[in-house]
């Protein structure tokens, strides 16, 4: 459905965070802005400097890319290219085009009067992002207790952070963001449904109202949150599943170096059970 229309109303001069009108424009349908530009700038460069690392090492498999960060030894500085300075680079560049998407958004809601809920939202993405690229490295001393880019590499480095810590779903806040993860699936997914068998009727039968879909949520589970309501909690689950998603990594390893089932030996030495 085409939205031409309903843009006239606020492709409007203004709103800008910085830069004022000089890139106060449309390509298309896409808002550009200052921090579209800027956020073009890092994604190309990041992109390059991917593309460069690859060509440095001895696959262009990519399920077998590795582009490892700086080895511990080198702690906090910057490295040589070819021993970790690619990596940097590539993080600086990724941390500043999602900041520069997230500031994008922000001019865009200034334009149509709404609220900041979206870039908000995906800033908890990327402080998701970079907690594991920047704050807890910084936190344990080195640029190499961050994850290298590549899929395969990547995944080995979660499955030995999770070795390391002997079991890592008892990681309390781990297990918090599992929950609100598998919960934002199932609500959007019964809210999803109710709107599709709602508005798809079989051929013959008219469409369902709202009041059909809360009759069905309050015959079923006894409760309906409402239209607005099911976003609302939405949004509230999903923030919460990527903010826990980075609490769980950050605690582990500035806070808690031994095993997380060691953790719960707390539980044990309450009085109350001995």
């Amino acid at each position: 459905m085409s939205m031409l229309s309903f843009e006239k109303k606020y492709r409007i001069k203004g709103g800008t965070l910085i830069g004022g009108d000089l890139f106060d424009f449309w390509a298309g349908p896409f808002y550009v802005g200052f921090f579209g530009v800027a956020g073009a700038f890092f994604t190309l460069l990041g992109v390059a400097m991917i593309f460069f690392a690859i060509s440095q090492g001895p696959t262009w498999g990519i399920w077998a890319i590795h582009i490892p960060p700086p080895d511990i030894s080198y702690g906090l500085s910057l490295a040589p290219l070819q021993d970790g300075g690619l990596w940097q680079l590539i993080t600086v560049c990724a941390t500043g085009a999602f900041v520069c998407w997230a500031l994008r958004e922000v001019e865009i809601c200034r334009k149509l009067g709404i609220g900041y809920h979206v870039p908000v939202a995906f800033g908890t993405a990327i402080f998701a992002y970079v907690t594991l690229v920047i704050i807890r490295p910084i936190l344990m001393g080195a640029w190499g207790y961050a994850f290298p880019y590549g899929i395969m590499s990547h995944l080995d480095w979660v499955a030995s952070v999770g070795y390391q810590y002997v079991n890592f779903h008892y990681n309390p806040a781990h297990m918090i963001a599992v929950t609100f993860f598998f919960t934002t699936t199932l609500a959007l997914a019964l809210h999803g449904g109710a709107i599709l068998s709602g508005s798809n009727p079989k051929k013959g039968n008219t469409v369902r109202t709202a009041e059909h879909e809360n009759s069905f949520f309050r015959d079923s589970i006894g409760y309906s949150i409402g239209s607005l309501g099911i976003h609302r909690l939405g949004l509230f689950l999903a923030i919460n599943a990527g903010f826990w998603s980075a609490i769980c990594i950050v605690i582990s390893g500035p806070l808690w170096d031994k095993s997380w089932p060691e953790f719960w030996e707390f539980w044990r030495q309450i009085p109350i059970w001995s």
